[in-house]
């Protein structure tokens, strides 16, 4: 058996895995395959899409859970979510033009596999974090249910966070069952122009300590605001400071009355609304402003927020054609570099190296990402741990076999 196997429903998946299992074939999991240049090359000949696993299974508004098969798009749920004024808290980001594909074609199996929040986590959380439940199965084929519309697992591991940015490699999920909030009433987002990276970042500090209960943190540097479809934005001709607050409307001029009173000392300052903030906040979750130019490496480094600029600053030293921006206060900085393997990678670990932080290659060449480490390479107790998890959810090693490390 070779190409691309979609399974219907839960017990083909099974009886599949099962075979996979029994005959040593390796599988790529799949759901839209957006997310497949995401991680290093899976070594499998056969890939199962899970696509076919879709639809919602149970949505209760008023008890703001939505359970919903793997495959289902993201799209889609989020528009059955805003016809009952309801939002996914961590604000997924839309990866696929980033990655080589096709907007709006993410599962929600592929958002829950890798783990990928938004700019809302600064307030909401990680996406693990909203996680209530999950069903899939396991590299032996047995398919297993952890969690349900409770918050904490009372004994044992808990599966869903363990599963949750796991890439694939320890089980095919099937079903999630998420905790979802209601849809702010007001946006608004408050722009600051002309701070240097320093500067900027102490502001979103000092916004993200605030009683202000802030909800986007992000910082551009000129070269990339000039790449806004924003006019007030990319029109500044400035390096660009973004903080937003969302909520009942009256409390939300409040909050923002108090941000401008701390920011206007810094800088010019503007406001913007609905469409033009909601354009802003999508395209840097989407890294929209790397998408373009698919010759650049890109990486997403995850820091502590006021390290951000001088982590910068050192890859800066290294590699004087760097673009970045910052998201989550600074704690997050994405990075596109002009392709070079070993000297890239020395450099953005190089930076790392004695703080607390670690660094993703997002996209690369399918070479570099087999011979340079994605994901940031573990300590040793903490890599036979892995392996242990590995071998008890998938011991023949089936599963996105190579996806996180060269031996998973």
């Amino acid at each position: 058996m070779s190409g691309v196997v979609e399974p219907k429903d839960e017990t083909s998946l099974v009886q599949l895995v099962r075979w996979a299992a029994a005959e040593d074939k390796p599988l790529e999991l799949l759901g839209a395959g957006t997310k497949r240049g995401l991680g290093r090359p899976v070594d499998a000949t056969l890939a199962l899409k899970l696509t076919g696993i879709a639809g919602i299974e149970d949505y209760q508004p008023e008890e703001l859970v939505v359970t919903v098969r793997a495959g289902t798009r993201i799209a889609d749920l989020e528009a059955t979510l805003r016809q009952r004024g309801q939002v996914l808290p961590f604000e997924p980001g839309d990866w696929g033009p980033l990655l080589g594909g096709a907007a709006g074609q993410a599962t929600i199996g592929g958002i829950v596999g890798c783990n990928l929040s938004g700019p809302r986590r600064v307030k909401a959380g990680a996406a693990r974090d909203h996680v209530l439940g999950i069903k899939g199965v396991s590299g032996r084929g047995e398919s297993f249910k952890a969690g349900g519309y409770v918050v904490k697992n009372v004994t044992g591991y808990d599966l869903p966070k363990l599963l949750t940015g796991s890439y694939g490699t320890l089980a095919a999920l099937t079903e999630i069952t998420l905790k979802v909030l209601p849809s702010p009433e007001k946006t608004r987002t408050l722009l600051v122009h002309g701070l240097s990276d320093v500067a900027a970042i102490g502001l979103l500090c000092d916004a993200a300590g605030s009683p202000q209960e802030v909800s986007g943190l992000a910082h551009l540097p000129r070269a990339v605001a000039a790449r806004s479809r924003v006019g007030y934005v990319s029109g500044a001709g400035a390096a660009t400071t973004a903080i937003r607050v969302e909520g009942p409307a009256p409390s939300v001029a409040v909050r923002l009355e108090a941000l401008k009173a701390m920011a206007s000392k810094l800088g010019a300052v503007e406001e913007l609304h609905g469409t033009n903030s909601m354009t802003l906040w999508a395209e840097i979750g989407n890294c929209s402003y790397f998408a373009t130019d698919a010759a650049k490496q890109i990486w997403r480094l995850s820091v502590a927020p006021t390290e951000g600029p001088k982590v910068v600053a050192d890859i800066a030293a290294a590699i004087p054609d760097a673009e970045f921006y910052y998201d989550w206060s600074g704690g997050l900085v994405w990075l596109a570099l002009p392709p070079s393997p070993d000297a890239r990678a020395n450099a953005v670990r190089g930076a790392l190296r004695g703080r607390d932080g670690h660094a993703t290659l997002v996209r690369a060449d399918a070479e570099t990402r087999r011979t340079v480490p994605v994901f940031q390479p573990e300590p040793a107790p903490l890599r036979a741990l892995s392996r242990r998890v590995k071998e008890s959810f998938d011991p023949k090693g089936v599963l996105n076999p190579g996806r996180m490390a060269a031996r998973d």
